[in-house]
């Protein structure tokens, strides 16, 4: 991996090229990633660069009129979290993760920031995030299974069909699609393409839909697929 950095997906647009066709795109929020630390073989067994992204406060607490220990910002850093940024000479930040760039030893902790313009136009990227939860759904939601007739004399509509066989095995198998918590799982779209970039603003446009809701957190890699 050579590019990487982290994001804040903005929502979704569409733009006009010079010929006038419209192309749909979300916009990301990429950076600046603060390098807060540089893993080397000799000190942790491999090469990689730990960045942050967001600053955020750190964790305060307070007492209330009954002298118990309160939180008053629960979604701040800890001690800990904040004592490693300052090493670093930066803020604390909300999210902190590693890549094993190529060439993590050319970056150095505190001093390096990664930014948008690591991109350019027309490259091929891999986007990770959380997608959207949808709470508890049926099978023909959560997996696009078939439903049963639609008559009125029918007893199946959208209930799940035989869930196992009799005898042999006598169970049901692992991995049965069925109702269940659906979304909110780690997705990745391969060989999506960067349609512009706005470099002063730290702003990427993709093309097409990136998983997750509004203000999740992106990862953005060059692709391992380009085509």
């Amino acid at each position: 991996m050579k590019k990487a950095i982290l994001a804040e997906k903005i929502g979704m647009t569409q733009i006009f090229n010079e010929d006038g066709v419209l192309t749909p795109v979300t916009v990301l929020k990429a950076g600046p990633c603060a390098v807060l630390q540089v893993k080397t073989v000799e000190n942790d067994g491999y090469e990689a660069v730990q960045v942050g992204f967001k600053d955020v406060k750190e964790k305060i607490t307070t007492k209330d009129g009954s002298g118990k220990k309160v939180i008053v910002n629960p979604h701040g850093a800890t001690k800990a979290e904040a004592g490693h940024a300052k090493k670093a000479g930066t803020a604390p930040k909300q999210f902190v993760k590693e890549f094993k760039l190529e060439n993590a030893a050319e970056f150095v902790a505190g001093e390096s920031v990664i930014k948008a313009d690591i991109f350019a136009e027309g490259d091929k990227i891999d986007v990770t995030a959380r997608s959207k939860g949808k709470g508890y759904a049926g099978g023909i939601k959560r997996h696009g299974l078939k439903s049963g007739p639609s008559g009125h004399g029918s007893k199946y509509h959208r209930h799940a069909g035989s869930n196992g066989s009799a005898t042999t095995p006598g169970r049901v198998m692992k991995g049965k699609k069925m109702a269940g918590h659906a979304g909110c799982e780690q997705v990745t779209v391969q060989n999506l393409e960067i349609v512009k970039i706005d470099a002063e603003n730290d702003v990427i446009l993709v093309k097409g839909a990136v998983p997750g809701p509004k203000k999740s957190l992106v990862i953005v890699a060059e692709s391992v697929k380009a085509r």
